[in-house]
């Protein structure tokens, strides 16, 4: 896929699921909801991913944030090239206790060499636990 292909809900998702996501956010039980170039969607359960106080551990977030928006980013990149993370920052409004939390991934900008992602954590109630903001940079994939 090309950046200037915008693939259909089920293609990407497809995409996303034969790349996988990687051992931690599979460890994490991260799971893919819905997956194109401009809306990245996935879940994450809470038990397991805690803090010693029970509360969803902020690191956990950011992995969720990461996830989504680097593999949003590699999506967007298209065949031959290689999107990686060179930034990211969250801001943590909320904790989740219990359940699961989702995280959509919007693009803010998608560039010929970066990309930046919001990604909203909400909790099962709607209510927004976490914004991450990530910057992939786009550059030529290693030759195999």
């Amino acid at each position: 896929m090309s950046s200037s292909t915008t693939p259909d809900t089920t293609s990407g998702l497809d995409w996303a699921k034969e790349r996988g996501m990687g051992a931690l956010a599979e460890k994490m039980g991260i799971e893919w909801v819905e997956f194109t170039v401009e809306r990245c969607v996935a879940t994450m359960p809470v038990e397991g991913n805690t803090q010693p106080v029970g509360l969803l551990h902020g690191g956990a977030y950011v992995v969720l944030g990461e996830s989504l928006g680097s593999m949003a980013a590699n999506l967007y990149a298209g065949s031959g090239k290689l999107a990686v993370g060179i930034d990211i920052n969250a801001t943590h409004t909320r904790s989740a206790t219990s359940g699961v939390v989702t995280g959509v991934c919007t693009p803010i900008h998608l560039g010929r060499s970066l990309t930046v992602h919001e990604i909203a954590v909400s909790d099962e109630q709607g209510r927004r636990c976490s914004t991450i903001r990530i910057t992939n940079m786009i550059k030529d994939a290693p030759r195999a």
